[in-house]
């Protein structure tokens, strides 16, 4: 027995069209508990499908804003846009590291942010402070 409507569903989804995706907004219009909107989600493949489409057009709407930005010359729009777009012709910022050996590691972050070796702590002891 389904307890809610199939109109209920196709009002949440445009509750969420409305709200970008954003799940807590669309429920609270439609005056349900998340819980709902998942059990749909997971039981339902039409309401899935929908929500998945409905998902994929708000991130086109987001793309085209970007883009508009991109053509006012906003720079920052611009180096978004190339992090992640363009990590295949290097625009991607990268720490490279590299450990060798074996080695134990304390990290403690309650008086600083380093993290040093277990053999630096006790070699140290000022580093402990």
């Amino acid at each position: 027995m389904n307890e809610y409507p199939a109109e209920m569903k196709q009002n949440m989804i445009k509750a969420l069209e409305l709200n970008l995706g954003n799940v807590s907004l669309a429920c609270k219009a439609m005056n349900i508990v998340r819980y709902t909107h998942y059990k749909w989600m997971k039981e339902d493949p039409e309401y899935r499908k929908a929500v998945k489409d409905m998902e994929n057009a708000a991130l086109d709407f987001a793309e085209s804003a970007l883009m508009k930005q991109i053509a006012k010359g906003n720079p920052l729009s611009t180096i978004f846009f190339l992090k992640c777009k363009g990590k295949k012709r290097g625009y991607i910022e990268q720490n490279n590291l590299e450990i060798k050996g074996n080695m134990v590691f304390r990290a403690d972050f309650g008086k600083g942010d380093t993290i040093h070796t277990t053999q630096e702590s006790e070699e140290n002891p000022r580093l402990d402070q």
